[in-house]
């Protein structure tokens, strides 16, 4: 596999981030080298369940920063200047102005800044879980009355390094064809938003923004529930999958209770509802009850953790974990495959500065840019074919629509996205099929056909469609694509030029090959789950994250296939199961686990890596929790403990605290100090004395009024979109600036098959013939079926 090795990166960042960032670019090939302080990247002296690392890096170091060289400057070192003269793109994430500089005075380069709330921000202490906090995530998710939670594993990390990667890799790839470098400014905020905050912000909007008369958390149920030897976990996202689950449970009387098939219906009735539920559950073995929902066709997955995890009959037959390049422990494999062939087995991680001196002087083979005004987008004269569904693939499809592609998203009327079917909240106001916040979001900047493709006129025009395409995308289960006769070799024969990238959940091969699953289900499955909720409560699902998750390691995969097809001077089939992406993200309980011996477990709104760490009602809080007032607080560093201390007037014994296992150790204690001086004072009185004393706090944001936080406004990151049929609304984007693009909507989600008749124009049919597909069934702008 040729992949990314004509690639250059210099990466300067530290922590989960840039490095997951960078470790996906150097498994495609790139030759990434990482630049550290004399002290080094803290991830070598970090173990999440404080382990004797015995001198050794730790093993979540180790992970990310496989097969890249380290060099040990420091700044105003000439051996910076001379490695970045060399490189084709620079990441960093704590180096303020630096990156702007360097790509004024390096025309053709690419810098990507990686930072929590973007370069222009205000400085201010932060940590991933205030992230949580301001993006609307954790106001998202809890129990009605109860503490909302985080979702578990600095999970914005992992994921702002996998958007991050695609948002560095297109713009390189634009570079090296035309020598037009770029700023890309990265806001972790804005990615945790997009992943976590369920675009409630929007559905809010659509609502017509009505007053707030109640907390925006909830839990899903049927999700995770106890069995009789531990939890076990279903997603039913159609009313199909929850009446299948009555069955499941035997309970198909209920299936004349309307109330209990809508997500409301249950949560109003949560206690009743649960004793049904385990009634079933808790007589029943883990596994016993995934073979039963399996054959019902019920998405389900037993509940993992990092030891029981590499067990799990689908990634031992598909290979998903491997042994670490020394053998000491075992980690996920990169999650795709590429003309059948996984990336070149990794290196060993680099000791700190094992490189230093020793790196190669290199010219960068770009053009000299010479085009007037400003550069196209990065995939701008691509066509892209999607033929995906729900959020995953269509989060994928949308990234490469709004760096530039084409992308024509296919739905038929018989059988629509079944995103779109989240509208059905707006059932009075007609159409509700297009007022989807889910749909809206996520396919901005596309254009939309239906084609029956149950139906040999439908598959015949999509034939028509892939032949004038660079690539296909799609999500289907592995047979579905087969069924339809659109499987590899018949596109490979129609257009030798085009890449097929498979999205299924559980991969092309394997006992679950044909299972079908959700992000629930890869965060039952895969880990992310066990770690998110509170001690004294079950495991909660993370809800989102694995979605666009699932979708940026797909387009990264598409960007590396565009370069092995320029290699190989044809395209490439490509597949990226979706649990491989949510196992890469849970890699350090793996890891840990099969380290140290030491399973990591879900500590509610605590942390290994901060304390006091958590959220602490103010004295505006609302007992009833119309309008709760969470303070979140998160003390990462002995400097800001000492902050807080002389701010709270902390007795001694609390000054005496001077690590951070000795404040995790007396976390319960420090809590009983801090709870009453917190509930006497007001949030945002308290939020801004914390804050400019140097120490981490915020708000928890209403899911449904972050359109109003302060930098995301500041930074653009809602678009104002109009949308023929819901009007105009205020719409995510993506969570980074390009420094030549101002404005990254162009339009807005396709209507169902808004564009049918002016794509089949392109391909030459005559408005006869598309009334005739029309009349047929073959095309249409109306799902089949309505009254």
């Amino acid at each position: 596999m040729h992949g990314l090795r004509d690639l250059r990166v210099v990466d300067f960042s530290s922590e989960i981030a840039g490095p997951y960032c960078t470790k996906l670019l150097a498994d495609a090939g790139a030759d990434v080298i990482k630049l550290e302080s004399p002290e080094g990247d803290p991830l070598r002296r970090w173990s999440a369940t404080a382990a004797d690392l015995g001198g050794e890096d730790g093993a979540l170091f180790r992970f990310l920063n496989a097969s890249k060289r380290s060099v040990v400057a420091s700044p105003g070192d000439s051996a910076i200047e001379e490695l970045v003269s060399g490189a084709d793109l620079i990441v960093e994430d704590r180096v303020p102005g630096e990156c702007k500089e360097l790509a004024a005075r390096f025309p053709g380069l690419v810098c990507l800044s990686i930072t929590p709330y973007g370069r222009e921000a205000p400085v201010r202490p932060v940590t991933e879980f205030i992230l949580q906090a301001e993006s609307g995530s954790i106001g998202t998710r809890g129990l009605a009355g109860g503490e909302p939670f985080q979702a578990g594993g600095r999970i914005t990390e992992w994921i702002g390094g996998t958007f991050a990667a695609v948002a560095a890799l297109a713009a390189v790839q634009r570079a090296a064809r035309t020598g037009h470098g770029e700023l890309v400014d990265f806001s972790l905020l804005e990615v945790m938003n997009i992943a976590a905050s369920n675009f409630m912000d929007l559905f809010a909007s659509l609502a017509g923004r009505p007053a707030i008369t109640g907390p925006s958390q909830s839990v899903e149920t049927p999700s995770i529930e106890p069995t009789a030897d531990g939890y076990v976990g279903f997603c039913t996202n159609s009313a199909q999958q929850f009446s299948d689950f009555l069955l499941l449970i035997g309970r198909p009387d209920l299936r004349e209770d309307k109330a209990l098939f809508q997500v409301g219906g249950r949560g109003a009735r949560f206690a009743e509802w649960n004793e049904i539920v385990h009634a079933y559950t808790r007589q029943h073995t883990t596994a016993e009850i995934v073979e039963q929902a399996s054959l019902l066709r019920i998405p389900v997955a037993p509940v993992n953790n990092g030891e029981t995890v590499q067990q799990h009959e689908q990634l031992v037959a598909r290979r998903a974990i491997v042994d670490d390049p020394k053998g000491r422990f075992r980690q996920p494999r990169p999650p795709y495959k590429i003309a059948g062939e996984l990336p070149p087995p990794a290196r060993p991680a680099p000791a700190l500065g094992e490189h230093t001196g020793r790196i190669e002087s290199r010219s960068p083979a770009r053009p000299t840019a010479t085009a007037t005004g400003e550069p196209e987008l990065p995939l701008s004269g691509l066509r892209i074919v999607d033929l995906t569904a729900w959020w995953a693939g269509p989060s994928s499809t949308q990234m490469l629509a709004t760096l530039g592609a084409d992308v024509i998203h296919v739905e038929s009327i018989q059988r629509p996205d079944g995103m779109r079917m989240m509208g059905g909240a707006f059932l009075s106001q007609g159409e509700w099929w297009e007022r989807s916040a889910f749909f809206l979001s996520a396919n901005t900047n596309k254009r939309g056909i239906t084609l029956n493709l149950t139906d040999p006129k439908g598959v015949a025009l999509a034939k028509q469609l892939i032949a004038t395409a660079d690539a296909v995308v799609e999500n289907f289960t592995p047979r579905v694509l087969e069924n339809f006769g659109l499987d590899w070799d018949v596109i490979h024969a129609l257009n030798s030029h085009a890449i097929l990238v498979r999205m299924p959940a559980f991969g092309l091969d394997g006992p679950w090959r044909d299972n079908t699953g959700f992000a629930q289900t890869m965060e039952q499955l895969t880990g992310m789950a066990w770690l998110t909720g509170h001690r004294d409560d079950q495991p909660r699902i993370q809800r989102g994250p694995c979605d666009p998750l699932a979708g940026m390691h797909a387009a990264f995969a598409l960007l590396v296939a565009l370069a092995e097809r320029e290699a190989r001077g044809e395209g490439v089939h490509v597949e990226v199961a979706m649990v491989e992406g949510a196992l890469n993200a849970a890699a350090e309980q793996l890891v840990e686990f099969t380290s140290y011996g030491n399973l990591m477990e879900r500590d509610g709104n605590r942390g290994p890596g901060a304390a006091p760490q958590g959220l602490y009602p103010c004295r505006d809080h609302d007992t009833r929790g119309a309008r709760p007032r969470w303070l979140a607080l998160s003390v990462a560093t002995s400097e800001q403990w000492q902050k807080l201390v002389a701010v709270a007037r902390l007795p001694g014994w609390a000054a005496a605290l001077t690590t951070l296992s000795e404040r995790r150790a007396a976390h319960d204690r420090i809590d009983a100090e801090l709870r009453p001086w917190i509930a006497a004072r007001t949030r945002d009185e308290l939020v801004d004395e914390l804050v400019t004393a140097g120490i981490p706090a915020s708000r928890v944001y209403d899911p449904r009024e972050t359109h109003t936080h302060p930098q995301l406004v500041a930074r653009g990151f809602y678009e104002e979109c109009t949308h023929p049929i819901v009007g105009t609304h205020q719409m995510t984007t993506v969570p980074f600036r390009y420094a030549s693009v101002e404005r990254w909507i162009r339009r807005p989600a396709p209507t169902l098959g808004q564009h049918g008749r002016e794509l089949l124009g392109e391909l030459g049919l005559s408005d006869d013939e598309i009334a005739k597909l029309e009349a047929e069934g073959v095309i249409g702008e109306r799902p089949l079926g309505l009254a």
